[in-house]
């Protein structure tokens, strides 16, 4: 998906005002409002809300694809892999914090098919690297494999999850890249093997 540069300004627009007033606040009039300018001309960029959002997680799914391509290394270990995957998430939402509300917020999943197949392909793609590092960790006995590779990464990925919701939930008043980074270690600390 091509997003214009006023595409890119109406989505970061929307990202502000999910964070500020949630999805219920997301209209085309706040936005229009926001933006300063007609409703008529938000329509000329998008269709809809649900477009809107749309573009804006489609924006974050080719984002991240080409950050965590451009994160792996086979000049690296798979321990340092794993950790540059999540350390290029946290510098992109610490610095587009209203990623995470539009990646993080409950309330989206309701909305749409539309919605959900693209949060459904954000998820798809940290599989598509994460997935390949672990397994690969695991076969040179750097990570455990007393768990499945699918399940330690549910563990690993919901504890950054969860990370996620308490920085969006205290008005991001915390330093995620350090939090982050500990987040990181724990979950190496208890994957790794002994």
């Amino acid at each position: 998906m091509k997003i214009t540069e006023r595409q890119q300004e109406i989505i970061t627009a929307a990202g502000k005002i999910l964070t500020a007033s949630g999805i219920h606040g997301l209209t085309i009039k706040n936005l229009a409002k926001e933006m300063k300018f007609s409703e008529s001309a938000v329509y000329r960029h998008f269709a809809s809300k649900e477009e809107i959002i749309v573009g804006m997680l489609s924006y974050l799914a080719e984002n991240m694809d080409q950050r965590f391509k451009n994160s792996i290394s086979e000049e690296v270990t798979t321990e340092e892999n794993f950790n540059a995957l999540f350390v290029s998430q946290l510098n992109f939402f610490n610095q587009h914090p209203h990623f995470v509300v539009a990646v993080f917020s409950d309330g989206l999943f309701e909305e749409s098919k539309n919605i959900n197949q693209t949060v459904n392909r954000i998820m798809q793609i940290k599989m598509k690297y994460l997935l390949p590092v672990v397994l690969q960790a695991q076969q040179e006995g750097v990570f455990t494999k007393s768990i499945t590779s699918e399940d330690l990464l549910h563990v690993v990925m919901g504890s950054f999850r969860l990370l996620m919701y308490k920085w969006r939930i205290s008005n991001f008043e915390f330093d995620i890249i350090r939090y982050g980074n500990n987040m990181i270690e724990t979950n190496l600390t208890l994957i790794k093997n002994k």
